[in-house]
């Protein structure tokens, strides 16, 4: 699905050679699961989707987010700056 967007993708991160930016990393963080009866009837994995870009790229947020909505997947948005590394980071909390 994050493919389609066209930007390199990995799951967790790239290992020590990263691709030149923009770039898409993605990652389990959990689940929230439907239980009753001590019994999972519907299982939901919550993911996190990061964009790694040099500056705000409003271009590049539209492609995850058609990607994401073309698959019908409901998402929450929030992003920063991380001085450390010189990035623009978004965030696309989903669940699956």
């Amino acid at each position: 699905m994050l493919t389609a967007t066209g930007l390199p993708v990995a799951y967790s991160n790239f290992g020590a050679a990263p691709p030149e930016l923009p770039y898409l990393v993605y990652f389990a963080e959990g689940s929230d699961n439907f239980a009753a009866d001590n019994t999972v009837y519907y299982p939901r994995t919550n993911y996190q989707v990061e964009l790694y870009s040099l500056r705000k790229d409003a271009a590049r947020e539209v492609l995850v987010e058609a990607a994401l909505t073309a698959n019908e997947i409901f998402y929450d948005k929030r992003e920063t700056w991380i001085p450390s590394e010189k990035l623009y980071q978004v965030v696309y909390e989903i669940q699956i």
